[in-house]
């Protein structure tokens, strides 16, 4: 009776005495038998497995590059995934996120064949996801693996991927008085040991994460990776020159736009007393950056009395909302027709948009006035 067929896997060699040392080589009995040294003594097993992940990988790809076999039925979706992975994935904006999404449709489709997917398989990869919208996003990838796949001329037929609808988007913004309060909560809460308030101010980092995303208008990861002195691989406030380079030197441009915008004058007194002050990460805890902003922002909105609705990307529709609406009311017509008849302004108009928040009609400053009787210094 034959064996049954194995796939790529790990065995130890076992030295003969006064031959060589016992060593880690790969077998693999999927169509014959085949083996081959990893180079790593028995003492190597994180090599040797690292070298196994390397014969997989080129396994799939070589399978996946043959032209012989183009009918969906013979492809396997794991050739197309690692396909993708080569051509393409390393060379995303952000290429270890794109790696992980590869890694969890691997979870679920790497067993399966290309003809298999269809509305019904993408409807259970989506009910297995934590969210619709993460599963949205991984069928993406996919769909962009297969769309690959078959430009390179290995697939004879379109396989069509059914991703989830895409939740409307959120409409929520904040007033000029729900954005002070939100400062005020940050600036002011005190770190409570038994029941009592400490000196220890720990939420001030996100106080300044808001100014610079309500004035800004920026996306939270921006934000967060932003230094106030030039680093490489990190975005750029440039103090001297006033302007939030907001996209890395060297970072390749993806559909999140993010062009370099000139800070206004009020939010760039704020950075460059706190660079005077040591700071040298735009948002900074206990001197390094902060990662990561969600949880420790969603105290603060509980802290101000703001509904769960609220979160990071809710400062930057704050920020666009309020632009519109001072736009709106210098030019007396609604929101709707100016961004229906003059939502397309050139770059130039950056400036503009920069000096709005600093001569907003009847707005009190954000930081000042806008947080109570007593002015608040943010030093």
């Amino acid at each position: 009776m034959s064996r049954k067929a194995k796939g790529p896997r790990l065995f130890l060699r076992r030295g003969r005495a006064g031959n060589r040392n016992s060593h880690w080589v790969i077998l693999d009995t999927v169509d014959g038998r085949h083996e081959e040294s990893t180079g790593c003594s028995d003492d190597d097993r994180r090599g040797a497995e690292r070298a196994l992940a390397a014969y997989i990988a080129r396994k799939h790809v070589t399978a996946a590059t043959q032209t012989d076999q183009r009918d969906p039925a013979h492809i396997p979706v794991a050739d197309v995934l690692a396909l993708y992975a080569r051509d393409k994935a390393s060379r995303q904006a952000r290429p270890q996120e794109c790696a992980a999404r590869i890694k969890r449709l691997l979870g679920f489709f790497g067993d399966k064949m290309l003809g298999d997917v269809n509305g019904t398989l993408c409807r259970d990869y989506e009910e297995a996801r934590s969210t619709d919208a993460a599963a949205r996003r991984e069928l993406e990838d996919l769909r962009a693996a297969i769309n690959h796949h078959r430009r390179e001329g290995l697939c004879s037929q379109i396989v069509e991927v059914v991703l989830p609808e895409e939740r409307p988007e959120r409409e929520r913004w904040l007033t000029r008085a729900e954005a002070a309060r939100m400062i005020r909560a940050a600036w002011r809460y005190r770190e409570m040991q038994m029941g009592v308030a400490t000196d220890r101010r720990t939420r001030r980092h996100i106080a300044r994460f808001i100014l610079i995303a309500l004035y800004t208008g920026t996306r939270s990861g921006a934000v967060c990776s932003a230094v106030l002195d030039p680093m490489p691989g990190w975005s750029w406030i440039d103090l001297d020159r006033g302007v939030f380079y907001r996209r890395p030197a060297r970072q390749r441009q993806t559909n999140k736009r993010q062009p370099p915008v000139p800070l206004p004058p009020r939010l760039l007194a704020h950075l460059r007393r706190w660079r005077r002050n040591g700071q040298r990460f735009a948002v900074e805890w206990d001197r390094q950056p902060v990662k990561k902003i969600s949880k420790a922002f969603a105290r603060v909105v509980a802290y101000a009395g703001l509904g769960d609705e609220v979160v990071p990307h809710t400062l930057r529709h704050t920020a666009a909302t309020w632009l519109m609406q001072a736009a709106a009311g210098y030019l007396g017509m609604t929101v709707e027709m100016l961004s229906q008849r003059y939502g397309h302004h050139h770059p130039e108009h950056l400036s503009g948009a920069r000096d709005a928040f600093d001569r907003m009609p009847r707005t009190k400053r954000i930081v000042g006035h806008i947080v109570g009787p007593k002015k608040l210094k943010m030093s």
